[in-house]
């Protein structure tokens, strides 16, 4: 095929897209943690949102375990955030400022 009028229309021999790994910057916090209760786009079901935890992924993988195991619920960690199933503000709080995290609840 050698016609100047041709042109490759789709082939799975190479392509544009090349795996990078890409590392997100996370803002720095201000060294307090905040939980905050969020119930919207959950069809009412009611999260704790917690923010301003300077850690890497590993380690906010393994607080997120650990509070959800204290707190019997689920979650689920997300660009930087753990959320926690359910209304757990209080007892959460008491366990990351066993942790040593400086805690303030936020939000109504």
């Amino acid at each position: 095929m050698t016609d100047n009028n041709s042109r490759l229309v789709y082939s799975t021999d190479s392509g544009r897209i090349t795996p990078e790994e890409v590392k997100v910057e996370r803002p720095k916090g201000d060294g307090i943690v905040r939980i905050q209760r969020q119930t919207s786009g959950r069809k009412g079901k009611g999260v704790c949102i917690i923010t301003g935890l300077d850690l890497d992924d590993a380690e906010l993988q393994k607080l997120a375990a650990e509070l959800k195991k204290k707190c019997g619920c689920g979650g689920a960690v997300k660009d930087g955030l753990i959320e926690i199933q359910g209304d757990k503000r209080d007892e959460l709080k008491v366990l990351l400022e066993y942790k040593g995290f400086k805690v303030k609840l936020a939000g109504g």
